[in-house]
């Protein structure tokens, strides 16, 4: 430790004598002892090393590097070596804080001259150690690749691939036209331990060098070739490799995964030269040969799957590169005669199917998930192109369909299925098996946007026959006195009717996710197999409305009663999600009496079967159904006919009738003072307005007649609401329910309110909530008195952005409450709640109200003259509001109110205003730059330089000759000569990127030198 501190924090101030001295002792002890030390001992004194090497490397350590290099080269060494190598990259390429920047671009350069030399290197000793062990394989060969691989089992495959329209027994010839060397086809050899543990530590050197180096002539096809070889090692079953020789390690899977890192680091960088992609065209290339091993049949297990023997890990890196390969790369070589993208598709597709756990198959999905977008982007930017586009891919993703539909069926596949947890929820509140299901239908889905007749009768065909099981099961109901029961008893009958029950429900769900497909532009051309479809699904809903089978007894209840509800439920949801066609059916069929009354009558057996299920919820969906039917225009009826007086007098005694009890609250004597009367009418009051809270939203988006008719309905409804609201100002509870109504009033009607009922209903909040009231709901510390304060500051959220000039005489008031009562109670509190609503309110009055602060004139503008200000003391408020939230943890406010002053400052010109440029301009940035110091919000780095580079832009020539000097002025624990070196390395650029990297070295250096001032022992001369 003390040794440690004298490098790291008083290295600059050691002499060089005692420098040399330590140096010295540390390799001399290093060399000695490396292999007697335990391994924590031994890597920290090569972190010591490299940190010595760090500061002194080339100057005053100029043999730093070059022994290292030395030590990789000797047999005896080269363990100790690597790990310097590795150490090295680590700490040289992405140095820590205490290097001032110069010095770590200094190390950068340095260290990448030496990677040719390094990555040579390493390549040497891969190839030793393989040809060191191949006279091994001469000598008692190891067991082929393919041992254990029958003609037969070979050319069968699983019984779940035997129907893939896709071949891919020629792919090897194709894909070994390398541009570079082929891959190297030999048996592998066995590693003694020692060449096991050097191998791995190389491959995590390339890997860690691979992460930062740029793609370059140094990364050489025979060190590509090399590395395949080991990642080879990976595809070979673990018990498959035996030796006599005791020495001899069997499982050498470890070097595979450690390869296939090296691989997918190289793959992983998203900018590759033109010249680079017949580098990386090579490297897929050898990568499908990998691939081809991977997907070969087996005799050694009972299921045939090479990928199950393998380890997990080496599985999960391979699934990776294929997850990069597809999301970057792909667009360079579809069209690569070269690349055989089916092919390639092929195999994946094997692949995907023979993965040995949900995570690795969920994965493959994703991949499958990366491709299908692309080809969907792909459609959309060459539209000319689009039939030869899906002419080709049509086989693959069809097959991709039909086999993940075999996978997701209890008919095929239960025993896997049955292990998935279908009662415990995740993060996501979904079970195990409900993940599945959702991870498969996403992919049947997309496959769906591009074949989307294929893919409908891919569900279909399974979906009917299923179907007709179910509704062929009252044939088997009986009936006794006491209950019905299920006459199916025997265990083979009532399992095949489990899987039949599970299939079909996933089949409604898979069928109901492609309703987008039938709808809209979709509608005509697809409306034969949309109408068969909702016929089906009614007539399920009808049916098990009519029979309640879930109320059957059967054998094994506890499971089928499970079935028979999921099947229900899944019903319904499917016709939930065919609404939309429903409703553009409805109004197609208007002109043609047959379709017309067809569809009534489908609506009709519909809602006989629907309504007995939800007699609880009915209420509120028949009176939105009665509401709607009032409000909204009919449809095919020109203005004239729609009859609107005599529904806007129908709508309003509807409301009288609905909330009767409600109205009834204004006439009741003493309510003020009654508390029990109070008590008595929380429930009324709660579900009368939470009702027609459920109306004022369904209309917000619809013509402005419905929304007349609706307001002039709620009137009655409003006034005692307004009337009785002080009289619950204590109780959060109603209080919540009250505001949630008048913020949907505000959201969907204000227009039709009017400034009058507007202005009666504010001027009554800001009555009710005077200073101690909000302190006291604020300090009230529950959800819903929180939840009170924002949605009052909501509601005068919407007010400001009003735009006619009546509303603007609420904007006193408003910043009053604001600035004045609210803000000064929240401002220090930890809490973030209230002030993201607080502050999202003050960045609307600003957008909106402008020029409440700034007047402006035609002749102002053409006088080129300032803006007369008006209001200064309020926005001075507003303004220091913003930068005391900058000052705060919480880092959800910093980003909203850093965005809320870039979006003014782009609309108006905020920094530019003579207020904020002479007066507040430095303080901000002032406090951007301590942010950038303190490293406190570090993940709005990006956002924080942009800022500070649109405030400096005002004026440069200001920030460079005032600001700069001032800021370093009064900068603490640096000296004078080093505020000059940060003045004078501070380059005077006016573009965003240089002046961004600016900031960035300026701030770095100036990290460094403080903590290099306060390392430094009493007296140590500065640099």
């Amino acid at each position: 430790m003390i040794i440690q501190n004298i490098i790291n924090k008083q290295w600059l101030g050691f002499n060089g004598q005692n420098k040399l001295e330590i140096r010295t002792t540390l390799n001399q002890f290093l060399l000695n002892h490396h292999t007697r030390v335990p391994s924590f001992i031994r890597n920290k004194l090569i972190k010591l090393v490299v940190d010595i090497g760090r500061i002194d490397w080339p100057h005053f350590y100029p043999d730093f590097f070059s022994s290292i290099l030395q030590l990789v080269q000797q047999s005896d060494t080269s363990v100790l070596g690597i790990i310097l190598l590795i150490t090295a990259s680590e700490e040289l390429a992405s140095p820590r804080e205490d290097l001032c920047m110069a010095r770590k671009e200094e190390l950068q350069r340095l260290l990448l001259v030496q990677v040719p030399t390094i990555l040579g290197l390493l390549n040497n000793i891969l190839e030793s150690v393989l040809e060191k062990h191949r006279h091994l394989v001469a000598a008692t060969p190891p067991p082929s690749p393919t041992q254990g691989e029958s003609g037969s089992t070979r050319k069968s495959s699983l019984v779940l691939f035997s129907s893939s329209p896709l071949q891919s027994d020629n792919i090897l010839s194709n894909i070994l036209k390398s541009p570079g060397r082929q891959v190297k086809l030999e048996a592998l050899p066995p590693l003694d331990n020692e060449s096991l543990q050097l191998c791995e530590l190389t491959l995590k050197c390339l890997a860690q060098y691979f992460s930062w180096i740029p793609l370059s002539a140094t990364i050489t096809p025979t060190l590509l070739s090399t590395i395949f070889h080991f990642a080879g090692f990976g595809c070979e079953a673990r018990n498959r490799m035996q030796s006599s020789n005791t020495n001899l390690t069997s499982d050498t899977s470890s070097l595979g995964i450690l390869a296939m890192n090296c691989i997918n680091e190289l793959l992983a960088k998203n900018c590759v030269p033109q010249e680079f992609e017949d580098f990386l065209l090579q490297m897929f290339q050898q990568t499908f040969f990998l691939l081809q091993r991977l997907t070969k049949d087996s005799n050694t297990n009972s299921t045939g799957n090479r990928i199950a023997e393998l380890d997990e890990s080496y599985v999960e890196k391979f699934t990776d590169f294929l997850k990069l390969f597809v999301s970057i790369h792909l667009r360079r070589f579809e069209s690569n005669t070269q690349f055989p993208v089916l092919d390639f598709l092929a195999l994946l597709l094997k692949y995907t199917f023979r993965q040995p756990t949900n995570e690795g198959f969920y994965n493959c999905l994703d991949t499958w998930n990366t491709f299908l977008d692309y080809l969907h982007s792909k459609l959309k930017e060459r539209s000319a192109d689009g039939n030869f586009i899906i002419t080709r891919y049509k086989e693959a993703l069809l097959s991709l369909v039909s086999h993940i539909l075999q996978k997701l069926q209890f008919r095929y596949n239960q025993s896997q299925l049955e292990e998935l947890d279908d009662e415990s929820l995740d993060d996501d509140s979904e079970t195990e098996w409900q993940h599945f299901l959702c991870q498969s239908l996403e992919v049947i889905a997309k496959v769906a946007e591009i074949v989307t007749a294929e893919t409908f009768r891919l569900l279909y065909e399974p979906f009917n026959e299923n179907l007709e099981i179910y509704l062929g099961l009252e044939q088997f109901i009986s009936t006794n006195s006491n209950d019905r029961y299920l006459t199916v008893t025997a265990e083979n009958e009532c399992r095949r009717l489990h899987c039949s029950l599970r299939d079909l429900s996933s089949l409604l769900q898979a069928l109901g996710r492609l309703a987008e497909h039938f709808i809209a532009e979709n509608f005509q051309e697809r409306f034969t197999d949309g109408i068969m479809l909702i016929e089906r699904l009614i007539q399920t809903i009808k049916y098990g409305t009519k029979s309640k089978l879930y109320e059957v007894t059967s054998a094994v209840q506890n499971v089928l009663q499970t079935d028979f509800i999921g099947v229900q439920a899944q019903s319904i949801a499917s016709v939930k999600a065919f609404a939309h066609w429903l409703a553009q059916y409805f109004i197609e069929s208007q002109p043609v009496p047959q379709e017309k009354e067809k569809c009534v009558t489908m609506v009709s057996s519909l809602l006989d079967s629907i309504v007995p299920l939800f007699a609880e919820k009915v209420q509120l969906l028949l009176c939105r159904s009665l509401s709607h039917y009032l409000l909204l225009p009919w449809p095919n009826l020109p203005e004239n006919e729609q009859n609107w007086p005599e529904r806007a007098a129908n709508h309003q005694s509807f409301v009288q009738q609905l909330a009767q009890q409600f109205l009834s609250l204004k006439g009741v004597t003493a309510f003020a003072d009654n508390k029990s009367l109070q008590e008595e009418a929380k429930p009324v009051i709660t579900k009368t307005l939470q009702l027609l809270e459920d109306w004022i939203t369904s209309v917000s988006g619809e013509v402005v007649k419905s929304k007349q008719i609706c307001f002039q309905s709620l009137q009655d409804v409003i006034q005692v609401a307004i009337t009785i609201f002080p009289v619950y100002l204590h109780q959060p509870d109603v209080v919540d329910v009250m505001m949630s109504f008048f913020l949907a009033l505000f959201q969907a009607l204000r227009i039709q309110m009017g400034v009058p009922f507007t202005e009666q209903t504010i001027q009554t909040f800001m009555s009710v909530f005077s200073r101690e009231q909000l302190a006291m709901t604020i300090y009230h510390e529950s959800s819903a008195a929180h939840r009170v304060i924002e949605k009052f500051l909501k509601i005068l959220e919407l007010i400001v952005q009003e735009p006619g000039t009546a509303f603007k005489t609420f904007l006193p008031s408003i910043i009053s409450i604001c600035m004045d009562q609210i803000y000064p109670i929240i401002a220090q509190r930890p809490a973030p709640d209230i002030k993201h609503v607080l502050y999202g309110l003050l960045h609307q009055l600003l957008i909106n109200n402008w020029r409440y602060f700034f007047k402006a004139s035609v002749l102002t503008a053409l006088q080129n003259k300032e803006e007369r200000m008006e209001n200064t003391q309020q926005f001075t408020d507003i303004m220091q509001s913003y930068g005391q939230s900058f000052l705060q943890p919480d880092i959800d406010v910093f980003r909203q109110n850093l965005e809320s002053l870039e979006k003014i400052n782009a609309k108006w010109k905020l920094y530019h205003k003579p207020i904020f440029r002479d007066v507040m301009l430095y303080q901000f940035l002032n406090v951007q730059l301590q942010v950038l110091l303190h490293k406190s919000h570090d993940l709005l780095q990006e956002e924080i330089l942009v800022t500070i580079y649109n405030m400096a832009s005002v004026d440069f020539d200001k920030f460079y000759a005032e600001f700069l000097p001032q800021f370093l002025a009064g900068c603490e624990g640096i000296d004078a000569s080093q505020k000059t070196i940060l003045g004078q390395n501070f380059k005077l650029d006016k573009d965003l990127p240089s002046f961004t990297q600016s900031v960035q070295r300026f701030v770095n250096d100036l990290r460094y030198y403080r903590l290099i001032n306060n390392s430094l022992p009493e007296g140590s001369v500065k640099f």
